[in-house]
């Protein structure tokens, strides 16, 4: 009778498809018949085998299991499968399709689409794949509302997007492709999001209505710990992005959240704490510790969460930011009487649902946070994860790490375990792609204590992108723009073992007018460019290094400008697990006539050239001819290759000139200001690369504004420096 029901449901649903793409279809040399339940994620996954069907030719059309030549089917007692795992296999001329839960069949229906488009019908083979990591996310800073801001919100990435996060059709398309490159979950971050969702019992008065964004002539920089960002000048300033009532806020996000779910992509949130932005002090709400009003406010706000919303997954909180003078068990008193205790209260009252606690281990320790939380542990239907910042602000470093060795430790012992946070904080500009790196990376995260990872950064907001001179509206979604890299993240973590082959299969698809492997290779070539010089020249944290504008604040710096100048190269050491040596270590080796087996700044500039000359000679008869995309891509692989040639050649100056002081030889003098000068020039072409395609300046929340022409007068200081020798 089951079977019946699906079977029933499946035929509807094959008579509304084909009556949607009868007439789009043309027949190549038969009508591929596709058998599918009639469930929300693996109808996913059928639309997608559809387009792929029809641009190779074929028409389409959904039947019965027993004359299908596609079917698909979830399996619960599949042998050799995992959750979110599937089989696909070919045999006499038929494909199957079996998932071990919806999830699994929707991979698998994916993978089966992507075969279709790369080799056609009759190229399909059988494979077999489940999961890696169990948890492959995104973070996201969301700008909800000036009143409710996020970590992110100083910034043009942040105060660009506000009106986008009230978009049902930026979700939908950011939601589908996050589906098609495997990631599970959206992590959305905010200082304190309640008053922007929901309505609390005994504080309704705090939930906000309509989307305001402020029109404040802002500072350039603000407070790193996320004060101050509702100061009164900017409240006071306010413009309405949108017209919408609480009520229509909840009806909203339960529509956002419902259809992620029907993509396998569950939604969590996470916050930082203490914070109150949006309530105003109304009802005696403060952001003091110890005030009881805010510690009932915020154990009923999370409690609402999940009344709420019916398929928010979890829910993740820090401690630190702004607790300022308490002590790490005043931290974690405050977050069980409030977060944890408002989880508890929504487990007892929902028995039946699942919950997941995230609880960040920064600026607290694991073995605290565990102690205190063992009511959540004995919880059946609560999953308590830690979360740790992996690579620091820099995944694009070094593809091992080791700021997480003692904390694996802690958590070994307690028989626990977390999700990564993995900060990318380089790449906001430029389009990426080195899938070599990218899966070294993800094999070397210690396995055992993985439940999976989210993906994201604290200085930009991933929604739609706002620098590009020649657009379309609506603009990209960065997720869009950014495919590649959002692509490998996802797939990786899922299949580890994906091939190189493969994703230059994909980039043949999608760019059938050129050459993939040496587009592939070109890419793959510039883009090592960002952890050679950010595992050269480590400044571990958001505000102290990023990459496309040379510059941090003023003080990692160790200048007024921010940007870093040969000084800051010869003192800033490299990441330490990226076996590169420092310059004050190779002076001192070369003075002393020591060796060492960590690769010299001289072998480090060396293989920036290598990298930069292989991406431009592999860019050498690549043309574009109408493909928009294809252009910008080939563009910012030419400007990234330029970026890598300034920082080699800055990297042999810094090196020089560090040489000349310790040995006084005018020799290396001579060389330092040759290879500067050099570096000078080569960054303005950088810069007026970057120019061609992007909008400038850009205001970033962590490093302030990236002006290429006041950056182009500060890379000329390099020659001075140098001149002064001193």
């Amino acid at each position: 009778m089951k079977m019946r029901n699906i079977l029933k449901r499946s035929t509807l649903f094959g008579l509304i498809t084909f009556l949607v793409l009868a007439t789009a279809c043309s027949t190549k040399n038969k009508t591929i018949h596709v058998f599918a339940p009639d469930v929300p994620q693996i109808q996913f996954a059928v639309n997608e085998l559809a387009t792929a069907l029809k641009n190779e030719g074929y028409s389409f059309n959904l039947s019965d299991s027993l004359t299908a030549d596609i079917v698909i089917s979830v399996s619960p007692q599949a042998d050799g499968l995992k959750s979110e795992g599937f089989q696909l296999t070919v045999k006499n001329g038929k494909v199957h399709v079996i998932g071990l839960d919806p999830a699994g069949a929707m991979y698998g229906g994916l993978e089966l689409a992507e075969q279709i488009g790369i080799n056609g019908f009759d190229g399909v083979k059988t494979t077999t794949q489940n999961p890696y990591m169990a948890r492959r996310g995104t973070k996201f800073n969301i700008p909800l509302d000036m009143r409710s801001p996020s970590y992110t919100d100083p910034c043009d990435a942040a105060q660009k997007n506000i009106p986008e996060m009230w978009s049902f059709d930026f979700w939908k398309e950011y939601i589908d492709d996050l589906a098609r490159y495997h990631y599970n979950y959206i992590s959305l971050w905010s200082l304190h999001p309640f008053p922007s969702m929901v309505k609390v019992p005994g504080y309704e008065d705090v939930a906000l209505d309509d989307v305001q964004r402020s029109t404040v002539e802002w500072k350039e920089f603000y407070s790193g710990n996320g004060v101050g960002f509702t100061a009164p000048e900017i409240v006071a300033n306010p413009e309405i992005v949108k017209k919408i009532t609480m009520d229509e806020k909840i009806a909203f996000w339960q529509k956002v959240m419902k259809y992620a779910k029907d993509r396998n992509v569950d939604f969590y949130v996470v916050t930082w704490n203490i914070f109150v932005d949006g309530t105003d002090g109304k009802y005696g709400i403060t952001d003091d510790i110890k005030n009881p009003v805010t510690i009932d406010y915020f154990r009923k706000s999370v409690k609402q969460m999940f009344v709420t919303y019916p398929d928010l997954a979890g829910i993740g909180l820090t401690t630190g930011e702004n607790m300022p003078k308490s002590s790490a068990a005043e931290k974690e008193d405050w977050a069980f009487e409030t977060y944890a205790q408002g989880m508890l209260d929504a487990a007892a009252e929902m028995p039946d649902r699942k919950f997941t606690f995230i609880h960040r281990q920064h600026q607290t320790a694991a073995k605290a946070i565990s102690d205190k939380f063992k009511p959540l542990l004995a919880k059946k239907n609560i999953e308590f994860l830690f979360s740790f910042k992996y690579a620091q602000a820099h995944v694009y470093s070094a593809t091992e790490q080791n700021f997480h060795l003692n904390f694996v430790k802690d958590i070994e012992a307690e028989g626990m375990k977390t999700i990564w946070t993995l900060r990318n904080d380089d790449i906001y500009q430029f389009r990426w792609g080195a899938p070599d790196f990218v899966r070294e990376f993800i094999k070397n995260i210690p396995y055992d204590v993985s439940r999976g990872y989210y993906y994201g950064s604290d200085q930009w907001v991933w929604g739609r992108e706002f620098l590009m001179k020649d657009t379309e509206t609506p603009r990209q979604l960065e997720v869009e723009k950014h495919w590649y890299q959002f692509m490998l993240w996802g797939r990786l973590g899922y299949n580890p073992e994906m091939s190189d082959d493969r994703f230059t299969q994909i980039i043949q698809v999608r760019f059938p007018e050129v050459n993939a492997e040496k587009l592939f290779a070109a890419w793959q070539n510039a883009s090592m460019i960002y952890p050679t010089t950010t595992g050269f020249h480590w400044g571990s944290l958001d505000f102290q290094w990023y990459i496309e504008g040379c510059k941090s604040r003023p003080g990692p710096a160790g200048n007024e400008t921010g940007f870093h100048d040969v000084n800051r190269f010869i003192s800033l050491p490299p990441h330490p697990m990226s076996g590169f040596q420092s310059i004050p270590d190779f002076v001192k080796m070369m003075i002393e006539g020591g060796t060492s087996e960590l690769k010299s700044p001289f072998a480090v500039a060396q293989m920036l050239h290598d990298y930069s000359d292989k991406a431009m000679k592999g860019l050498e008869g690549l043309k574009a001819g109408n493909d928009r995309e294809l252009k910008f891509t080939l563009h910012d692989i030419k400007t990234i290759a330029l970026l890598g040639k300034y920082y080699a050649l800055k990297i042999e100056g810094s090196t020089n000139l560090a040489l000349f002081r310790e040995t006084k030889d005018s020799k290396y003098q001579e060389i330092a200001l040759e290879k500067i000068t050099e570096s000078v020039a080569t960054w303005k072409k950088y810069t007026d690369s970057a120019s061609e395609q992007s909008i400038n300046p850009l205001w970033t929340n962590r490093v302030g504004y990236v002006d290429w022409s006041m950056l182009n007068q500060w890379a000329e200081d390099d020659i001075k420096i140098v001149e002064k020798g001193l």
